[in-house]
């Protein structure tokens, strides 16, 4: 779908533009995205995998829940939407810690160069994963993992046919992040 976005300068800054998000795709224009990604009390991670139909990585294991943050819209309003739209499950603001923001630069082919900010929100998995309801036009699928599988499986990169190919970085910040909070539940 096709949504206006807000504009952002070089350095993560509102610029006042606002684009279609295609446009910003197309021409390479910094935007804004949010990234959740939940885990248990048991050290586990929720993946997503993207649905076959998308564009970028279709079948790659990703983040649980991401999406674009729509023009005006608070990032934390854009994060609590997506995760109700991708997984069906009703959180609040509260239930969200920010651990940080990653700036990424993907060139996927001459027509999409995907630069974005990600907000990165971890927060605890306090339901079942039966009752989780994935949005079919997005989500193929999703699962739990151990997170020390999966730390095993990104930090080196050497699944890139299996996992969204995010810089080693981006994975270390979230897997020490959530690491944290377990110990801290």
């Amino acid at each position: 779908m096709d949504e206006l976005i807000d504009v952002l300068d070089a350095d993560g800054a509102k610029t006042g533009e606002t684009v279609l998000k295609s446009v910003a795709h197309q021409k390479g224009i910094f935007h804004q995205t949010v990234h959740v990604w939940f885990f248990t009390s048991d050290g586990r991670i929720l993946l997503q995998q993207r649905g076959k139909h998308k564009k970028i990585f279709p079948l790659l294991w990703d983040v649980s829940v991401a999406g674009h943050i729509g023009a005006g819209e608070l990032v934390e309003t854009a994060a609590v939407r997506e995760i109700e739209e991708e997984i069906g499950l009703s959180v609040t603001k509260n239930d969200l810690e920010k651990i940080g923001v990653f700036k990424s630069i993907q060139k996927h082919d001459a027509d999409l160069l995907d630069c974005e900010f990600h907000h990165i929100f971890i927060s605890e998995l306090k339901i079942p994963f039966k009752n989780l309801k994935i949005q079919e036009s997005e989500v193929a699928d999703l699962r739990l993992t151990s997170l020390l599988q999966f730390s095993e499986e990104t930090w080196g990169l050497a699944n890139t046919h299996k996992y969204v190919p995010h810089a080693a970085d981006y994975y270390k910040m979230v897997v020490i992040a959530i690491k944290k909070a377990i110990a801290n539940l």
